[in-house]
């Protein structure tokens, strides 16, 4: 028989990662490294205090944490969505207005309003030395009022300051849907209540769905406002068993119990949108068309969108100004301009780390192709739903072990010993913020990198363009507003962020969040008013861009 020729098939090597894909999965690597940090800590403590912490304190760390959540959840669903119907479907004295007002809490931190209310309805306050003056009563035995400082009057400020995020997704979940399907439900003879629960909702669960699983994640992040309020819960817990008791092992077993507790708010709310897939029609949908309101109900709908906003813009702003205009050396006090050019430095340099790792992040996975990105992508946003003081406690003890590590190793060989190179400096504080902070930049940038045209870069890389002079010359001119935009807005949360800079912060160094705390915590609330306004601005810029974008 004649022998039989095989073709052998050419033996290729797999392709070797480049050094964009090597930088994407380090960078990936190192924001999910104080995550791992706090894990491995907690599993092998050096003194185990778990049996301890069950028995004594850790049930009402639960407790109160779970019925916080409970209560920020149900307030901001309720005046969260309610405000977005109401702006979305009707036309009230004020609707323009609020549709773009109720955003701007989002500029307030949730611990300056609650040293504003404190302030303003407390026994010596404004609210009850009036209510006194008026109805003629000398002591508190002539009257009765609510406790200020309670775990119901926290759970308010949080729900004021938090209620934003469901307003704002749950408003363009009712703008997207077709006027259509409300006009069909009102020929039908539904009302006004059935039309919202029977079409507006469950259009928008989704939308409503991820606004509150964000207000229970920044709920349970909280230390400002439990520790003003006295409410003790599991990130007060961390604070107190690690500063207090030196308890490293023990704080990252609490650590560890609030990262479960993420784990399972992003687990929840994604499986509660399993199975809901709403599609709008190919052609161009007729928009929703406001319905005017008659009537008194129409002032009842002005009071219910005014009320959220008072509380959560009004008040504390009123609050701070009055006691900055009161107190007007506050503003040339030498702390103050310490904590400004702080804030200033350390924000920053984290926004420039921040979103020029996300850019070489998320160009290395995109040049890789479609692989790599579904592992890495989703554990960068790991970073901005763990508390702050999750990844302060994961991040500052290896960091410490490798400054004296470094500090020793120079000394040994050059008899030159340089100190704490970063625990005893900023330089912690800005990888802090870059890693908390990171997956918002790495949002922003690949949506980003998802408008530009990919035909673009195929014709620069066809014409001998390397990938970094892509990157310079054909990306980054047409994302250079989403990029300003990542910048600012990652700029904002480093400048209010409070738990890591109180962990992380170098010795006598102040932030404005920081300074806004130490002094509020003194009942110094007249020097504290400046740096608590000039954070305020900050975050005011942010959300009137975001408006601005959506209008």
């Amino acid at each position: 028989m004649p022998e039989q020729k095989t073709q052998s098939q050419p033996f290729s090597l797999p392709r070797l990662p480049d050094v964009w894909t090597l930088a994407a999965v380090v960078i990936g690597l190192v924001v999910l490294a104080p995550v791992l940090s706090v894990v491995w800590i907690a599993f092998n403590p050096t003194e185990n205090i778990w049996p301890h912490l069950m028995a004594t304190v850790m049930p009402r760390y639960l407790a109160t944490t779970g019925r916080m959540m409970l209560g920020v959840g149900l307030l901001t669903a309720a005046v969260g969505t309610g405000a977005a119907w109401l702006v979305t479907m009707y036309r009230f004295p004020g609707a323009r207005f609020f549709d773009r007002a109720l955003l701007l809490p989002l500029a307030i931190p949730a611990y300056v309003g609650a040293y504003a209310l404190v302030d303003f309805f407390d026994y010596s306050g404004a609210f009850q030395v009036g209510l006194r003056s008026l109805m003629g009563w000398h002591s508190a035995r002539d009257y009765w009022f609510p406790t200020v400082r309670s775990e119901g009057a926290a759970i308010v400020v949080l729900s004021a300051a938090l209620y934003p995020y469901v307003f704002l997704l749950a408003r363009a979940a009712f703008r997207e849907q077709s006027g259509g399907c409300y006009e069909v439900a009102r020929a039908l003879g539904s009302g006004p209540w059935s039309v919202f629960f029977r079409v507006g909702l469950p259009l928008a669960r989704p939308a409503i769905a991820a606004g509150v699983a964000l207000a229970l994640m920044e709920t349970v992040a909280d230390y400002g406002t439990a520790t003003h309020f006295g409410v003790q819960t599991l990130t007060t817990g961390l604070f107190s068993t690690w500063l207090t008791t030196g308890n490293a092992g023990g704080a990252a077993q609490i650590a560890g119990v609030s990262l479960t507790v993420i784990v399972l708010l992003l687990g929840l709310e994604r499986w509660s949108r399993r199975n809901a897939r709403f599609h709008g029609s190919a052609r161009q949908a007729r928009p929703v068309e406001p319905q005017p309101i008659r009537g008194p109900q129409r002032w009842l709908a002005t009071v219910a969108c005014a009320l959220p906003f008072a509380m959560g813009f009004v008040l504390p702003v009123a609050v701070m100004t009055g006691h900055a205009i009161r107190k007007p050396e506050a503003w040339v006090s030498p702390g103050l301009g310490r904590a400004l050019v702080n804030t200033l430095i350390t924000g920053g340099l984290a926004a420039l780390l921040t979103v020029g790792a996300a850019l070489i992040m998320v160009y290395g996975l995109r040049l890789r192709g479609r692989g790599l990105p579904r592992w890495i992508l989703p554990i960068t946003a790991l970073g901005y739903a763990a508390p702050g003081a999750v990844l302060a406690l994961g991040l500052l003890i290896p960091l410490a072990a490798l400054d004296h590590w470094m500090a020793d190793t120079l000394a040994a060989t050059t008899g030159w010993d340089p100190g704490l190179l970063l625990t005893g400096t900023a330089a912690a504080l800005v990888l802090a913020y870059a890693l908390r902070f990171f997956g918002i930049a790495q949002g922003a940038v690949d949506a980003a990198f998802g408008r530009v045209s990919p035909n673009l870069p195929l014709a620069a890389r066809a014409l001998g363009r390397s990938p970094a002079r892509v990157l310079r010359d054909v990306y980054l001119p047409l994302m250079r507003s989403s990029v300003a935009t990542a910048l600012l807005v990652v700029f904002v949360d480093c400048v209010k962020e409070l738990p890591a800079t109180l962990l992380l912060r170098p010795f006598n160094y102040n932030t404005l969040a920081t300074r806004v705390f130490e002094l509020a915590s003194l009942e110094r609330l007249g020097e504290a008013a400046p740096a608590a306004l000039l954070v305020m601005g900050v975050g005011l810029i942010a959300v009137l861009l975001v408006a601005r974008n959506e209008g």
